[in-house]
């Protein structure tokens, strides 16, 4: 029996499949949110904060908690997770967001 395994990336805002669709952060008092866009959602998302952007001020940046992200494309680095994840007996979706902590052993891994 062959398997293949197919991840679906979803624009969190409209739920609309995006190959194009990339993780992007905030934070909004203390509390980090990340959120999937694709290019029209992030683009509406940086419009709605410009006016507070540009009227706030700097407090330094916040250190991302993936040490290394890849350099390959969000999409075939996540598979490439998800099934060895799941072939070393780690629990994660078919879809969403693939935990740090998989992440993290991912890379000590390789």
């Amino acid at each position: 029996m062959a398997q293949k395994i197919v991840t679906v990336y979803t624009d969190d805002l409209t739920g609309e499949e995006s190959q194009e669709a990339a993780t992007h952060t905030f934070t909004l008092n203390g509390v980090s949110y990340e959120i999937d866009l694709g290019p029209d959602s992030y683009e509406q998302m940086l419009e709605a904060f410009s006016p507070f952007i540009r009227a706030g001020r700097k407090t330094g940046r916040v250190r991302s908690r993936v040490a290394n992200r890849s350099t390959k494309g969000t999409g075939e680095e996540t598979a490439e997770i998800r099934a060895w994840a799941k072939k070393n007996g780690f629990k994660v979706n078919d879809r969403g967001r693939v935990p740090v902590d998989i992440k993290e052993a991912y890379e000590k891994a390789h």
